[in-house]
């Protein structure tokens, strides 16, 4: 798909910072809308969801702006590709961040070159996505079921809402079972370029929205020192 048909909004407070994202989005192709404060955005995003957000977590006064609107947007699409982005050069924002739904995120000191290939990592994945359609893409390992073709995780019959991101890595790991995927080959097949934490902190999701379903869920194990592999439950 061409990327004049996806479109951007952006939530970012600073008047400078928000024109440059928009101007290197909109010379790529992508049609960008620009918000910098929280009620704005939410009123955009009630109208018509974008085909991806990017969010500024502290807006004006409001320190966290940017998690609540995450919040929001992941309970009104599982699948819509949200990145974060962040002056504060926390691991708690980072963590935070991912719980609420994030499929990435980012320092406000990356450059426009390196945002520009996340965001065509993400939409990558989606039309990687369109194209996978044919039933034996579809898998069942155990409890599990992976429905490629619709993006949909089932366990035990019961469907497990993931993200983008999420989907991509428990397919990853699931698809040859007791095979060890290093984190680097985990960032390459969720198309995602981010450090070891972030790769744990997804890890630590994707558990815990199993054992939402099933408490008794362990089909994810931890390799020290080397990465994760999936085990039939």
């Amino acid at each position: 798909m061409s990327n004049q048909k996806k479109s951007i909004i952006i939530v970012e407070d600073e008047p400078d910072l928000l024109a440059n994202y928009s101007a290197a989005l909109q010379k790529h192709g992508y049609h960008t809308q620009g918000y910098n404060n929280k009620a704005s955005a939410l009123k955009a995003f009630s109208e018509q969801l974008p085909d991806m957000a990017i969010l500024d977590v502290g807006l004006g006064h409001e320190a966290d702006a940017g998690f609540e609107l995450c919040r929001y947007l992941r309970s009104q699409s599982e699948t819509l590709p949200i990145l974060i982005f962040t002056a504060r050069d926390d691991e708690i924002d980072v963590v935070s961040g991912l719980r609420l739904g994030a499929d990435d995120y980012l320092s406000k000191d990356i450059s426009l070159a390196h945002l520009l290939a996340r965001v065509g990592g993400l939409f990558r994945r989606q039309q990687a996505l369109a194209k996978t359609t044919q039933a034996e893409d579809n898998y069942n390992k155990g409890q599990l079921e992976v429905l490629t073709d619709n993006m949909q995780i089932r366990w035990a019959g019961q469907l497990v809402e993931l993200t983008v991101t999420e989907f991509w890595m428990v397919a990853s790991l699931s698809r040859y079972p007791g095979q060890v995927k290093t984190r680097e080959q985990l960032m390459h097949d969720a198309n995602i370029y981010v450090d070891d934490s972030t790769i744990t902190s997804h890890i630590k999701r994707i558990r815990k929205k199993f054992q939402a379903h099933d408490p008794d869920f362990s089909c994810i194990d931890t390799v020290h020192g080397m990465g994760y592999r999936w085990k039939i439950g």
